[in-house]
């Protein structure tokens, strides 16, 4: 039986400066505890970058962590854009990355990438719901919470690229 691998990932842009910090959280139990789980959340800056890109640079990042072959893995995100790319892939390819009005599609390269990567790897996406309250949290939420909070402390304090 392939083992289960959780991925939580999350990313902020600063749109005036295009600078901008991904986050990352891969676990093989959820029974972690939170406050333990901060411990192992992984950071990453981003330059040039807009928040559509971002997400994408971000997941592209920590999926190029993970051991390919060893497992399931369930990527959480609150990125509509990610979880889309599955369903769109036939069209993207079928017009060459080249949209309606003639233009190549923004960050073809990043989808292309995504597209190559996850042809290798057993994985599904689930998407969260972000900036819950508290009450409204359950475990999923509150991991996510976790890369949240680091991309969005990584970008105000400016941590070095």
């Amino acid at each position: 039986m392939l083992a289960n691998n959780f991925l939580f990932i999350d990313a902020s842009v600063n749109p005036q400066s295009k600078i901008g910090y991904g986050a990352c959280l891969l676990l093989t139990n959820l029974d972690m505890p939170v406050n333990e789980a901060k411990n192992l959340v992984q950071i990453k800056g981003f330059e040039n970058t807009s928040s559509s890109k971002l997400e994408l640079q971000t997941l592209l990042w920590a999926l190029a962590k993970i051991n390919k072959g060893e497992g399931i893995y369930t990527v959480f995100t609150d990125s509509q854009n990610i979880i889309g790319l599955p369903a769109r892939r036939s069209r993207f390819e079928k017009n060459n990355y080249i949209s309606k009005n003639g233009k190549r599609i923004a960050n073809y390269l990043l989808y292309q990438e995504f597209y190559k990567i996850t042809d290798n790897i057993d994985y599904k996406l689930v998407k969260l719901k972000g900036h819950k309250t508290s009450a409204e949290k359950d475990k999923l939420d509150s991991l996510f919470t976790i890369v949240d909070r680091a991309s969005r402390n990584a970008l105000r304090s400016n941590t070095a690229l």
